[in-house]
């Protein structure tokens, strides 16, 4: 006999006040008392969230009646035996304009079923079926929707009515978008492909379209088939200012400045738009490095407290390296442009002390606590498993290819663990990477590992590259703005503090101070508020300036606010540390120039901005 499926109803009830009304109805519950609860976190967001606490008021009602439901604690409910069926009804508090949670207002409604969807215990396996219902209260224009939940027969694609999932597990993991959105399509990989895009924009989707297809179908060729699915969509919200990317098993939900799309007649790929192409590459490589390819403990993920593993340098870190990386062997961005973005990933590593004091595989381990709960300390005390998981990806890719004579890389790794492991389900175990990355180099690699990803030493990255016809520069930063990448303009040293600062109404506020810094050393601490050095008053305008009438070594007087008190402090200026990365094509000779050809595939791409 079929198990009867779990009912649920999402109605945007108040856009004005933010709430969407849900209901949960089982049939047959729990004859001791159903419980049901709500996700603490979500898949690829390593953070306890609570979701729970979003929900404002539940009921719970069997055959007509009032059922007592008892919260047990912060997450979980159960309700008092009754017969079926039993339905839950709740309220959600939906005003977070990210891709992790859920939003609502006249303008659209966004939501992660982690947010809304509760779990009924024991019941989790059971078929879901979903009506989405259309708003209640006021809106602006016709809205539709967007979502690779299955829709049912009788539903009218992009309408509101009833979808469907196998299982709580799926049901979680197709967010919805509702509203007025500009939809585009194209196809890769033989599968039709969408992007919906909300808000206010002027953006050339035909373009846009034509640069994802290109990258989508990299990514495809790059694994060899793409994951079984009817069709991908990504959710893109545009606002003035936002940058995020969530991975689901057949979309992503993101988040950019309507600045970073381009318009129509424009040409080229400026920063933004490349950094926006950059998150959609990202994003789909997680259909296979993270949703597929995913750690031992994710299969399947324990919503409702922390899973630990020291592997996310590998499945972030690795999807890190490749997302830029797939853009220049697209042909979308020249040689030039993708070394420049991977000297500033570089320098993002390079200026933070805390990578001597943090290994990535702790970095992946502390995610929980360190990585997603950043405060002052956090430049001195952490390491971004991101950022230092793509440079290790990127030694770990050189290293290969030169153990190996260039017939293995870090792309036959991904390959083999998409067959071993990403194909059949099976989790990936711990140091089960280090292990198949040794088999594919052909030698033993314990001592790299050792060293860069349990060890807190930076890869000899100038040495690799130099094997592949790239030299490796570090200078002085020219500014505090300065992402690294090109070279400075040169001239005297720059003076410096050492610290990161904001302006604060109408004050200098110390964000960060650098360990060792002349700052730290003069006593300032994070949280001050900076006033005059030698007697001048001190602004956001100012501070360069100020400072660079000093030479480093000389000594200032520099008094500023903590808490509610004035003080004095004197402080002995630096130079700024070379900490910024810019890498150049150097003249090579043929055997060179055949190990960066196959590095960075210009084979495939001559004449296409190269």
């Amino acid at each position: 006999m079929t198990a009867p499926p779990v009912l649920y109803t999402v109605l945007p009830r108040d856009p004005a006040a933010h709430l969407f009304e849900v209901t949960c109805t089982v049939q047959d519950p729990d004859a001791a008392g159903q419980c049901f609860s709500l996700p603490a976190w979500i898949p690829g967001s390593y953070l306890i969230r609570d979701f729970a606490r979003h929900v404002v008021r539940l009921e719970a009602m069997a055959d007509g009646r009032p059922v007592e439901a008892t919260k047990l604690d912060k997450q979980t409910w159960r309700c008092a035996p009754c017969p079926g069926p039993l339905t839950l009804r709740y309220e959600v508090y939906a005003w977070d304009l990210s891709v992790r949670t859920a939003h609502l207002d006249q303008t659209h409604g966004f939501f992660n079923g982690t947010s809304l969807f509760l779990k009924p215990h024991g019941q989790e396996s059971r078929p879901c079926i979903v009506e989405l219902r259309p708003p209640a209260g006021r809106v602006k224009g016709e809205w539709r929707v967007a979502t690779t939940l299955p829709r049912d027969r009788d539903t009218p694609a992009g309408d509101f009515g009833c979808y469907r999932a196998s299982s709580y597990e799926e049901l979680i993991d197709h967010p919805v978008e509702m509203g007025c959105f500009t939809l585009g399509r194209f196809e890769a990989g033989g599968v039709p492909h969408e992007i919906a895009i909300t808000g206010r924009h002027r953006a050339d989707l035909e373009r846009i379209c034509g640069d994802l297809q290109r990258i989508c179908n990299h990514h495809i060729d790059f694994f060899g088939e793409l994951p079984q699915m009817d069709r991908y969509l990504f959710l893109l919200t545009v606002t003035g200012e936002g940058y995020g990317g969530l991975e689901h098993r057949s979309s992503s939900a993101l988040l950019c400045s309507r600045h970073d799309l381009p318009r129509h007649g424009e040409e080229g790929i400026d920063e933004g738009y490349r950094s926006f192409l950059g998150l959609c590459s990202h994003e789909y490589f997680h259909l296979w490095n993270v949703k597929r390819i995913r750690p031992e403990v994710f299969s399947p993920c324990d919503l409702e407290r922390e899973s630990y593993t020291r592997q996310l340098w590998a499945f972030e870190g690795i999807t890190s390296y490749y997302d830029d990386l797939a853009l220049r062997r697209c042909g979308l961005i020249s040689a030039e442009s993708y070394l420049e973005l991977l000297g500033r990933t570089i320098t993002r590593v390079w200026r933070g002390a805390g990578r001597f004091r943090q290994s990535v595989a702790e970095s992946s381990f502390d995610a929980w606590i360190k990585f997603y709960r950043q405060d002052e300390n956090s430049p001195n005390a952490i390491v971004s498993y991101y950022a230092k998981g793509a440079l290790i990806a990127l030694a770990l890719d050189l290293t290969i290819r030169l153990a190996s004579d260039g017939q293995r890389s870090l792309d036959h790794l991904m390959r083999l663990l998409w067959q071993e492991y990403g194909k059949s389900g099976r989790g990936v175990p711990e140091g089960a990477i280090e292990k198949l990355a040794q088999r594919i180099a052909g030698t033993d690699l314990g001592e790299f590992f050792r060293r860069y990803l349990y060890g807190t030493e930076d890869p000899p990255l100038d040495a690799l590259l130099a094997r592949f016809g790239v030299a490796f520069h570090l200078r002085p930063a020219d500014s505090e703005r300065d992402k690294g990448g090109k070279p400075g303009s040169g001239g005297k040293p720059r003076t410096v503090l050492g610290v990161r600062c904001s302006e604060q109404k109408g004050a200098l506020q110390i964000g960060t101070v650098a360990d060792g810094s002349a700052a730290q050393r003069g006593g300032l601490a994070a949280g001050d508020l900076l006033c005059a050095i030698d007697g001048l008053r001190v602004t956001a305008a100012n501070l360069e300036q100020l400072l660079q009438r000093y030479r480093p070594g000389e000594q200032v007087t520099v008094h500023a606010f903590r808490y509610d008190e004035l003080m004095q402090f004197q402080v002995t200026l630096q130079s700024a540390p070379a900490d910024t990365c810019f890498l150049t094509l150097m003249e090579a000779d043929d055997a060179t120039k055949q190990r960066r050809n196959a590095w960075l595939d210009t084979d495939d791409n001559r004449g296409k901005k190269w």
